[in-house]
């Protein structure tokens, strides 16, 4: 085996030094596609199984191959013995100089931690039970020429995790994990979806305008065209379009982007689904959320009660509904009727150390007191239902109280997950409430949706009664991974420039 070097620096030398050196041994330091039998985890599962079941196990399997990261290796001379990683679990490998070749066993004493291998050989188990693979032929497959951080000074700053996330993906079997269970997540709901005759659909990320939701957009400029065009800040429009053009039941799964601050529940840049449904509600969206979201989980837990950060969370149907001013009188403290007295919100604000803009309109006051008196308690799942319409400017009104609306919002873990509404199809409604947002935009409020003739004239072709929802992909995989915080969920989320 290599000399152990003195220094980070030192290794790096070396490491690149004996490019060199296995090229003159006819070894080809970055080589080509090497074929496996097996995934680590499902060779273990099968040897276990064998096992369990009476037979020989290693002739059962035969001769297997296998290929991963060198994450360790122990002993000298004759016998070695070290650990193989790939995307599924590890597995500890023993090389012995007498059973492969003497160019092999020479090329093994060139190779460092964190070179991929390409391994073929018998399974065993070793006198303490574990489960390894006896090496009859090696194969390297690409030399690494910097160490594991590990090694060295571990990868322990979590700013540094995700700059490097190709490192800590390496060394972080938790991240590993994590991003697993956001991979089935939408896997889960595109099954789900499928299933039920949805189509899947793409529409524009650069737009004209920037509409389907109350939020800041991100701007940029199109040289041909000469005018500036925003990035989505949901997909919602669009989709609402394709609705009326006869596309009874779509789905996007997107990246949406959103001009705001970067915290522990919100990234500029993130992953929704939104979906329409012709002919449903938003009853029928509540039911939707709850079946996505719980076999979600279950396809991750095998179970509808999970951990998270030390709670336990139950996702068993159906989850519990309140309505919106409910919510804050019974959780709150605060009666609807005061939430009309101005003043009295402002007073409430400063009390409960609201950080807004008091001269905004009243019902953003209210969704500030609302994140802050409800949301922060709403920790199983739940649904809050029944928005008051100056929220709420694409849903339709509630027949029987028309200063509520038919939408809700789910919440877990004290986050928002999900937004659905029962969608607004009263063109001459719809163009009144854009012309109130418009002006809640020239007293100050610059999240207020824009104008959008062009949609208003969609809905004058008819959209017929519709149920929408939006998932948060990001929030949801924070859950069921148990993460904190949405980077740790968003492969490379943004960062401030070093």
């Amino acid at each position: 085996m290599l000399e152990e070097p003195n220094s980070l620096s030192d290794e790096i030398a070396l490491r690149r030094q004996r490019l060199e050196e296995l090229k003159e041994m006819g070894v080809q330091p970055f080589g080509s596609a090497f074929q496996r039998t097996h995934g680590i985890e499902k060779l273990i599962t099968q040897f276990t199984e064998f096992e369990s079941q009476g037979d020989d196990a290693a002739e059962k399997l035969g001769v297997v191959r296998i290929a991963g990261r060198m994450m360790n290796h122990r002993g000298m001379g004759k016998a070695v013995f070290g650990n193989i990683q790939d995307l599924s679990s590890q597995i500890q490998f023993y090389l012995r100089k007498d059973a492969v070749s003497e160019t092999e066993f020479n090329l093994f004493g060139k190779l460092y931690v964190g070179d991929i291998l390409g391994l073929e050989g018998t399974l065993f188990r070793t006198g303490k039970g574990e489960i390894t693979l006896r090496v009859s032929t090696l194969t390297l497959l690409s030399c690494s020429l910097r160490p594991l951080p590990e090694k060295h000074h571990g990868l322990k700053d979590v700013e540094l995790r995700y700059r490097k996330r190709y490192l800590d993906l390496i060394v972080n079997e938790q991240a590993r994990e994590t991003f697993k269970i956001r991979s089935s997540l939408i896997s889960t709901f595109r099954r789900v979806l499928d299933d039920k005759g949805y189509l899947e659909v793409e529409t524009p990320v650069l737009s004209h305008m920037a509409g389907g939701a109350a939020a800041r957009p991100f701007i940029t400029f199109h040289n041909t065209l000469k005018k500036d065009f925003f990035l989505r800040i949901a997909t919602e429009l669009h989709l609402k379009r394709l609705i009326v053009g006869g596309l009874e039941k779509v789905y996007e799964i997107g990246r949406i982007f959103r001009n705001e601050g970067v915290s522990q529940r919100h990234n500029p840049e993130f992953t929704t689904i939104e979906l329409y449904e012709a002919y449903s509600d938003y009853e029928g969206m509540m039911e939707l959320a709850e079946e996505l979201i719980t076999q979600a989980c279950i396809q991750s837990h095998g179970t509808e009660k999970i951990e998270y950060q030390g709670k336990t969370l139950d996702f068993t149907r159906p989850w519990k509904r309140m309505g919106y001013f409910e919510a804050l009188e019974v959780i709150g403290g605060v009666s609807r009727q005061t939430l009309y007295d101005h003043e009295a919100v402002k007073e409430l604000c400063k009390k409960h150390m609201v950080e807004v803009d008091l001269d905004l309109p009243l019902a953003k006051l209210w969704d500030e007191l609302f994140d802050t008196l409800v949301q922060s308690k709403l920790v199983q799942p739940t649904f809050i239902k029944d928005y008051p319409v100056e929220l709420s400017p694409l849903a339709r009104k509630i027949d029987s109280d028309p200063t509520l609306t038919y939408r809700f919002e789910a919440f877990v873990a004290n986050m928002e997950v999900a937004n659905a509404f029962t969608e607004l199809n009263d063109p001459i409604d719809q163009l009144a409430r854009f012309e109130q947002q418009q002006k809640d935009r020239e007293k100050g409020d610059d999240e207020a949706h824009g104008m959008d003739l062009d949609y208003v004239e969609a809905l004058e072709y008819g959209l017929p009664p519709t149920g929408g929802m939006g998932i948060g992909i990001d929030r949801v995989a924070m859950v069921l991974s148990n993460n904190n915080s949405i980077r740790e969920v968003i492969l490379f989320p943004h960062l401030r420039t070093k």
